[in-house]
């Protein structure tokens, strides 16, 4: 079984930065892709940013120039480097992690953003 640990949530105030970090069991690079998706009540989860296997990024067009995902290989764990942090950004933030057959979410962090 797969365990994500999430990481790195909290309170912050509007234009502020957060680092989100989720560190799976087992290798990270048996994974194609592990991403990082949010939910705000009432509405459908929604992806924020991804990295594949071979490092490639792709981001939400609301997020785009302002989050950061990135892939330490030491540590075996993704970071979502998130700036310039907004009121709309508020959300439960999930890590998601997939295998070719397979995926396995994380038990999701709260980021508040508000003054």
């Amino acid at each position: 079984q797969v365990h994500l640990v999430e990481s790195g949530g909290g309170l912050v105030e509007p234009g502020g930065s957060l680092t989100l970090s989720c560190k799976p069991s087992g290798s990270i690079f048996t994974f194609t892709v592990v991403g990082w998706y949010r939910q705000v009540p009432g509405k459908e989860r929604e992806l924020v940013a991804h990295i594949f296997n071979s490092g490639t990024t792709e981001y939400a067009d609301s997020v785009q120039g302002r989050f950061n995902i990135s892939r330490d290989n030491a540590e075996n764990t993704v970071h979502l480097q998130m700036n310039s942090l907004r009121p709309e950004d508020t959300a439960v933030y999930y890590c998601k992690a997939q295998k070719l057959v397979s995926s396995y979410w994380g038990q999701g962090t709260q980021v508040t953003v508000s003054s």
